[in-house]
């Protein structure tokens, strides 16, 4: 817990790996995922799975774990890069090799409550360094500029730029990750807890997510919703082989919340916009960031322009806009918008 409050902003770290086991991943034992976890500072509270991968919430945020992929993020105070020596040891006992990480975060309201490794960028972009296997030779760590305090950090590192995910068709989908800031106070109320309501954080969480159409926000996905005591809120949605999850800390002077997807660019742009404009309608921020990881073959300038016709019905105008190029990761665009001035 922050001194002036609970940070919000996450920290968000993707691994991807090859081996010949078609579990992969998810052999990993529920004792060693404690032990990462423990290392984190946080625990599993619900979890769900279907036949591609299988997704956790967590005391802050989520975690989702494909054969050949992993994705974690949390929130807070947590110190999720110390999560990779301990992973890297369990992954090899299961004959996985590690082919790509990227860690990627936005600016933090309470930059100064943060531990080490995060106390910087410079420090966390070293800490990765030290620690990532030699063999991830294709590295970079930028951060792409806006024209507010909230930048967004990003540490990339591959075992090549060609590697095996091109091969198996990897490139074809795509990360949106959405920050939202100043959240409308009316909104931000229905994640509160009501005063004496002892039902489970599953139970609460249900109620959330009909309260605030978020199970709307795509109708195919099985929606795990979750409530913390005495406010906040996690969503974990499965939708085939992708995953959409909804974070929320509503407490008025530092409410934020956050929306990440997976999917394809191509022959599903129109279904990802409209559920990115409907994530953002739930919350009627005061500020957005829009940040999206991406093929290296897909037309940046046409991601950027369709984001910015999408957010526009919602009074929403780009204030600034940054694209660069990740050796091994694909292309990393990053928006941030704000209400249109009449």
């Amino acid at each position: 817990m922050a001194v002036s409050g609970f940070e919000g902003f996450e920290k968000r770290l993707e691994l991807h790996f090859s081996g010949h086991d078609s579990l992969g991943l998810r052999r990993l034992r529920c004792d060693a995922l404690a032990q990462v976890l423990d290392a984190v500072q946080c625990t599993v509270v619900s979890a769900v799975g279907n036949r591609y991968f299988d997704a956790y919430i967590l005391s802050e945020s989520s975690l989702f774990v494909y054969p050949y992929k992993m994705v974690l993020k949390t929130c807070g105070t947590t110190q999720l890069l110390r999560s990779v020596p301990c992973l890297l040891r369990h992954t090899a006992e299961l004959g996985l090799r590690l082919r790509a990480c990227r860690y990627s975060r936005g600016s933090f309201i309470f930059p100064r409550a943060q531990p080490f490794p995060h106390t910087s960028f410079a420090e966390e972009a070293l800490y990765l360094e030290e620690r990532l296997p030699p063999s991830l030779a294709f590295r970079k760590a930028c951060v792409l500029p806006s024209s507010s305090s909230h930048s967004w950090h990003v540490y990339s590192a591959s075992a090549a730029d060609d590697d095996d995910r091109l091969a198996a068709g990897s490139w074809s989908t795509f990360t949106v990750e959405v920050c939202m800031t100043e959240l409308d106070r009316s909104l931000a109320r229905r994640f509160f807890r009501k005063k004496g309501d002892e039902r489970s954080g599953d139970a609460v969480g249900a109620d959330m997510t009909d309260l605030t159409e978020i199970g709307s926000i795509n109708p195919r996905t099985l929606v795990c919703g979750f409530a913390f005591d005495p406010c906040g809120y996690s969503m974990n949605g499965l939708d085939r082989d992708s995953y959409s999850t909804i974070h929320v800390t509503p407490e008025e002077g530092h409410s934020y919340a956050s929306f990440e997807c997976t999917g394809r660019w191509a022959g599903g742009r129109a279904e990802v916009l409209d559920s990115l404009r409907k994530a953002i309608g739930v919350f009627r921020p005061g500020a957005v960031s829009v940040s999206f990881c991406m093929a290296p073959n897909v037309d940046e300038n046409q991601v950027r322009s369709a984001v910015g016709d999408a957010l526009e019905p919602l009074g929403l105008s780009c204030r600034s806009q940054a694209v660069e190029e990740f050796p091994g990761a694909g292309i990393v665009t990053y928006q941030t918008f704000t209400p249109r001035r009449e």
